[in-house]
């Protein structure tokens, strides 16, 4: 049996002088990490590894880590630690650690978890092969130099999605300096791609068999600003919705006030671009979003999902919000509160502030503590819940577009496309006939299955 936790990828071989050398990877963190760790897979490839699947078997161990917040470090730190126990029991003869977590606390990591061989920054995912290499012939590797990886030309990847969906990174870095939050600081400032390149990847990825691709970067609707010839989201997804062979284009991470009135009618205009907008809010009181240093009022953000329901029939709007954040009160939840009845989000998650060092927020006055906003974060969590459960309960009788995502024990899965995947509801139906994975369905919905769920006949 695989460890427990984390995603595997699969492992690959390489040939070292007369010895094979197997590699495997494990990915934790957001779907930009993700990309960067099927970049390196994929360089790796190229560079001559072969496939195998067992963490076990490798001689060589890939962590690729995420540093956000205090949970995402301890599971990271968690995971380094479960695999350096192969160096002892296993075959592993080599660990790297990659990513934001080795680029916040190389040295720290280095002191405290002596297995760790080599330590690459989130600028080396291009030069894994080289590391891979230096770290296999006994050389110690730390690398934290640059920030953050984007190329301008599409790179090897071997993906870690199912066949039919994949993500695609747009820009790297964020120029956003919320109070809360490290990301500049280990990615970077904000680059996009030029639009030529990232088009040029989506048309390989259509060709491959990806009916759904979804778009990511820390902030998708600065895309193109720093390239100053005219480039915008809206233009690219012009261009994305005339690729031939993709059903569905995704947009992840949208900043509210990024999303223009050009955005909002490339939407409504382009059947191929799904009807699913996520726009982190954060939170929905005045006062705590001037402490977090974000650029919206509770005011505009009314405004935006009037303008968006307006603008954009069907639309499905995801949304994330931080409760316990320093200074929040009871009032302040309940502001969010209403919003949430208000605006009635088909989705929206939450999280509890974790104070990060070297942001503003941590050396804040009116720190909350985790008890109180364990408990404020399960009074929203359950209002949402019920929101959600009321929105389905609409949908009974309904019929909805599914891409089919499987079938388990006789009983297919999929998502509208109002479902991101992983993070939104499946839908689960039945059928007579084959439905191969990546193929739209129309599936009329039946009942509902929790608050998020649905069942439904194709």
């Amino acid at each position: 049996m695989p460890l427990g936790g984390g995603e595997r990828l699969s492992s690959v071989s390489l040939l070292c002088g007369d010895n094979v050398v197997k590699i495997c990877a494990v990915t934790l963190g957001c779907d930009k990490n993700r990309v960067d760790t099927e970049i390196m897979l994929g360089l790796l490839t190229r560079a001559g590894f072969q496939m195998t699947g067992d963490e076990r078997e490798a001689d060589v161990i890939l962590v690729n880590t995420c540093g956000f917040i205090d949970a995402a470090k301890e599971e990271s730190v968690n995971m380094i630690l479960e695999l350096a126990g192969l160096k002892e029991h296993g075959r592993c003869k080599c660990l790297i650690v990659s990513g934001c977590l080795a680029q916040r606390y190389p040295g720290e990591l280095r002191a405290e978890i002596p297995e760790i061989d080599a330590l690459i920054g989130t600028g080396k995912v291009t030069d894994i092969v080289s590391v891979v290499q230096r770290s296999v012939a006994g050389e110690a590797v730390l690398d934290t130099g640059g920030l953050g990886s984007l190329c301008d030309r599409p790179l090897p990847r071997v993906r870690t999605t199912p066949v039919h969906t994949a993500y695609l990174k747009i820009a790297e870095g964020c120029n956003n300096r919320c109070g809360y939050c490290v990301i500049p600081s280990l990615r970077g400032p904000y680059r996009s791609r030029t639009m030529d390149s990232i088009i040029e990847e989506a048309i390989q990825l259509a060709g491959s068999g990806v009916r759904e691709i979804i778009l990511v970067a820390q902030d998708s609707t600065r895309y193109g600003r720093d390239l100053h010839d005219g480039t915008t989201l809206a233009g690219l997804l012009d261009r994305l919705a005339a690729v031939k062979g993709l059903y569905w284009i995704r947009l992840l991470y949208c900043y509210p006030n990024g999303i223009s009135d050009e955005l909002i009618e490339t939407i409504r205009t382009h059947g191929r671009i799904c009807r699913y907008l996520d726009i982190p809010m954060q939170h929905a009181s005045d006062s705590v979003l001037k402490r977090m240093g974000r650029p919206t009022t509770v005011d505009d953000l009314y405004r935006l999902v009037v303008r968006l329901r307006e603008g954009i029939d069907g639309l499905a709007i995801r949304s994330t919000f931080m409760l316990g954040f320093p200074g929040e009160t009871e009032d302040d939840v309940d502001n969010l509160v209403a919003f949430l009845r208000e605006a009635r989000l088909e989705r929206a998650g939450f999280f509890v502030f974790s104070p990060q060092e070297g942001t503003r927020a941590a050396g804040m006055s009116g720190q909350v503590s985790e008890s109180v906003k364990r408990r404020r974060l399960a009074r929203v969590a359950a209002v949402q819940k019920e929101i959600s459960l009321a929105r389905n309960r609409s949908l009974v009788g309904k019929e909805l577009v599914v891409m089919a995502e499987g079938e388990v024990r006789g009983t297919h899965f999929g998502r509208t496309e109002a479902d991101a995947p992983e993070i939104d509801g499946i839908v689960y139906f039945s059928t007579r006939k084959p439905v191969p994975p990546g193929e739209l369905v129309p599936v009329r919905i039946t009942g509902v299955k929790g608050a998020y769920d649905l069942n439904g006949q194709a």
